[in-house]
C-alpha cells in the first residue's frame, strides 16, 4: 500500500554537511549560459561507446571512431540516456507543431539502433535494467512517466524537472509558473510524491550532485543544499532575486573538483536581449573538514 504524500523536513532544520566560501566574483555584459555551450560533445557515453547527434540522425560510435550504427529521423537530438541495452533520445522538431518544437522521444536498441518505441517527453533519465524516466511540462502537463525496456508505462507522477537518480529518484522541479510551486521532491512507487523544500525560481538550472548524494541548487541567486532526507540548507546568498523578479533570469551551476562556478544572468530593464552576467567561484568543503586558506 503506498504511503501518503508528505512533506520533507523544513529548510535549515539542521546545519548540513557542506559549506562554501566565495573566492572570486565578477560581472560583465554578455550572453547568458544557454547561449554559450560548446558543440560536439557526445549526447551520452557507456564503456567504449558514444552516442553522437546531428540534425536528422543519431549515431553510435566506438572509441576507435568507427560508426556502429546510424538512426535517421526528421528532427534534431538534444540529449540521450543509456541503460540495459537501450538508448533513449529526446529530440527537437525542425518545424513548429502544436507541441512547439518538441520532437518525439526515441527508444532505440543499443546494439543496432533500431526503433523500439516512439514516446513523448522533453527530458529524460536512465534507470537500471533498460528503464527510463520521461518528463513533460506545458499544455496542462507537469508529469513524469516511467517506461520499461519496451516503452510501456509502468508508473507516473505529477512532477517534472531535473532528475537525480541513485538510490531513489529526486526531482528539482521546474514548473515555469509565476508564482512557482516548484520544490525538490522524491518520487516513490505508485505515483506518490514526497515533497521537500520550496524553490523561488520556476526554472532552476541543472543541479550539482555531490558524493554523498547532496543536491546543490542555484535558486534565484541563492545556493541551496538538499540532502537525501530532503532537508534544505542555504549555503550562500549570492544575488538573491525576489520571486516576482525571476522572469528572464538564466542561471548555471558547475562543479570542477572542489570548486563551484555559479552564473546568474540578469536581463536588462526594457532590453531582454541584453544581460548582465554575474559569475562566482566558490570553494566547496565538508563541515567536518579543516578549513583551507587560499
Amino acid at each position: 500500500m503506498p504511503i501518503p504524500e508528505g512533506s520533507g523536513r523544513a529548510e535549515g532544520a539542521e546545519p548540513g554537511r557542506w559549506r562554501v566560501a566565495v573566492l572570486d566574483r565578477h560581472s560583465a555584459v554578455g550572453q547568458p549560459p544557454y547561449l554559450s555551450r560548446p558543440d560536439g560533445r557526445p549526447l551520452a557515453r557507456r564503456d567504449d561507446l558514444r552516442i553522437q547527434g546531428a540534425t536528422g540522425q543519431v549515431r553510435c560510435v566506438d572509441v576507435s571512431g568507427r560508426t556502429r550504427w546510424t538512426h535517421a529521423f526528421d528532427g534534431r537530438p538534444n540529449a540521450a540516456h543509456i541503460s540495459g541495452g537501450r538508448v533513449l533520445v529526446t529530440t527537437d522538431s525542425l518545424d513548429y507543431t502544436p507541441w512547439g518544437f518538441l520532437g518525439p522521444a526515441l527508444l532505440l536498441d543499443l546494439a543496432d539502433g533500431s526503433l523500439i518505441a516512439e514516446l513523448r517527453g522533453e527530458r529524460g533519465a536512465a534507470l537500471r535494467g533498460g528503464r527510463f524516466l520521461l518528463g513533460l511540462q506545458g499544455y496542462d502537463f507537469f508529469d513524469t512517466w516511467q517506461h520499461d525496456r519496451d516503452g510501456a508505462t509502468t508508473d507516473s507522477w505529477r512532477s517534472c524537472g531535473h532528475y537525480v537518480v541513485g538510490s531513489g529518484i529526486r526531482v528539482v522541479e521546474t514548473d515555469r509558473r509565476h508564482p512557482t510551486e516548484s520544490r525538490v521532491v522524491r518520487l516513490l512507487p505508485g505515483g506518490v510524491i514526497e515533497r521537500g523544500p520550496r524553490l523561488t525560481d520556476s526554472v532552476a538550472p541543472r543541479p550539482v550532485v555531490l558524493e554523498d548524494g547532496t543536491i546543490l541548487v542555484l535558486d534565484a541567486g541563492v545556493l541551496r543544499a538538499v540532502d537525501r532526507g530532503l532537508t534544505g540548507t542555504v549555503l550562500a546568498e549570492l544575488l538573491p532575486v525576489a520571486a516576482d523578479k525571476t522572469s528572464g533570469l538564466v542561471s548555471e551551476l558547475r562543479l570542477d573538483g572542489d570548486r563551484l562556478t555559479a552564473v546568474v544572468a540578469e536581463p536588462g530593464p526594457g532590453r531582454p536581449a541584453a544581460y548582465t552576467v554575474h559569475t562566482w567561484t566558490l570553494a566547496l568543503q565538508r563541515r567536518d573538514a579543516p578549513t583551507r586558506h587560499t
